[in-house]
C-alpha cells in the first residue's frame, strides 16, 4: 500500500485512539483503516499498536513512530500548501519567448509595462529560438510563446492577444522607377522584399482576397526590420508589420501601395502549457497583454499615434 496512505491512518488512530474513531475522522472505513496499520507494521517489521476487543493503544515503538510520521506528513501539508499559495500569487519567474520580429514592435513594449507593473515576477523575456514544434518551449522552460500563426495542437493552449496590421509597401523613388501596382498580380512584374517564412502574399479581404506567391524575391530576410530598411532605399516592394513602416509611411520614406486591398492583419497568439491549473502569474501576464494592446493600438497610416498608457 501507498506508504503515505497508511502512515496518515496510523497517526489518526494513534490521535483518537480507535480505528472506528479514525475511520469516522478520514471518512472511510474501521476495517481498511485496521489493514492500513497491519501493512505499516508489515512494512516496518514491528508491531505498532496493542489490539483489544475494547481498544487500540501504542506499543512503546508505536508511540515513537507516530510522533516521527506526524513530523512527515505535517511537513508534507505545509510544502503542498506553499507551493499551492505560490501557484496561486502572481509572482517568482516568467519565461517568455516569442519570433524576434515581433519581441522587437510592440510586445517589447508590453512585456516591459508588465515587468514595471508587477515588480514579484521576474521576468525572462528571449527573442528567437522557437522550433516548428509548438509545445517545445515548455520543454525548454519557458512558461509562454508568442505566434502569429493559428496552431491547433492539442498539447498546448492558444489566446489570441492581438491583431498586428500589415502593409504592402514601397519608397516613392521605385514607384517612380518600375511603375505603380494597379492590381495584386502585378506583383509577378517587380521586385519584391521577402520575409523567409512568409513567401506567400496575401492582399485584400474576404471575397476579394487572393493569395501570390513571390517568385521574384530579389531580397530575402529573417528580419522585417531589414526588409523595411531596403524597402526605403528602393530595392522593391515589401510586405512587413504595418508598426515598423509607420514613422517612414507619416515621413514619406515609404509609401502604402493597393490602399483599397488592404493586407489582413495577422493574429498574434500567446501560447502556454496544457496544465489543468494555469499558474496566477501566467494568467495576470495573458490578462495584461490583451488589456495592454487594447490601450495602445497600432494607428493606421494617417492617424497620429495615442500616448502609450503603462496600465
Amino acid at each position: 500500500m501507498d506508504r503515505l496512505l497508511v502512515m496518515r491512518s496510523f497517526v489518526t488512530v494513534a490521535k483518537v485512539g480507535s480505528f472506528s474513531g479514525a475511520a469516522k475522522t478520514l471518512g472511510t472505513s474501521g476495517s481498511l483503516i485496521s489493514r492500513h496499520v497491519a501493512d505499516l507494521e508489515k512494512q516496518i517489521g514491528v508491531r505498532l499498536v496493542n489490539r483489544t476487543a475494547r481498544s487500540v493503544s501504542l506499543t512503546e515503538l508505536g508511540a515513537r513512530y507516530s510522533e516521527f510520521a506526524q513530523r512527515v506528513l505535517d511537513e508534507i501539508d505545509e510544502e503542498d500548501a506553499s507551493i499551492a499559495g505560490i501557484h496561486d500569487r502572481p509572482e517568482g519567474t516568467l519565461s517568455i519567448i516569442c519570433p524576434k520580429w515581433i519581441g522587437s514592435l510592440d510586445l517589447g513594449d508590453a512585456v516591459a509595462a508588465f515587468s514595471l507593473a508587477h515588480p514579484k515576477i521576474n521576468v525572462r523575456f528571449e527573442l528567437g529560438g522557437l522550433s516548428d514544434r509548438t509545445y517545445d518551449f515548455l520543454d525548454s522552460g519557458f512558461d509562454v510563446a508568442f505566434h502569429t500563426r493559428d496552431l491547433r495542437d492539442s498539447s498546448v493552449r492558444l489566446k489570441k492577444v492581438a491583431a498586428l496590421p500589415f502593409v504592402l509597401c514601397a519608397s516613392e523613388d521605385y514607384v517612380k522607377r518600375r511603375g505603380e501596382l494597379a492590381s495584386p498580380n502585378d506583383l509577378a512584374d517587380h521586385d519584391c522584399l521577402v520575409h523567409v517564412n512568409d513567401p506567400v502574399w496575401r492582399i485584400g479581404h474576404g471575397h476579394e482576397s487572393t493569395l501570390h506567391k513571390i517568385r521574384n524575391a530579389v531580397f530575402q530576410s529573417n528580419s522585417y526590420l531589414a526588409l523595411k530598411k531596403a524597402a526605403v532605399h528602393g530595392r522593391g516592394i515589401a510586405l512587413i508589420p504595418h508598426r515598423s513602416a509607420y514613422d517612414d509611411l507619416v515621413e514619406g520614406s515609404l509609401r502604402v501601395l493597393l490602399p483599397d486591398l488592404p493586407v489582413p492583419d495577422r493574429s498574434l497568439y500567446a501560447i502556454y502549457g496544457p496544465a489543468q491549473h494555469t499558474p496566477r502569474k501566467v494568467k495576470v501576464f495573458l490578462d495584461f497583454m490583451t488589456e495592454w494592446f487594447s490601450a495602445n493600438p497600432i494607428p493606421s497610416y494617417g492617424q497620429a499615434p495615442a500616448p502609450r498608457r503603462a496600465q
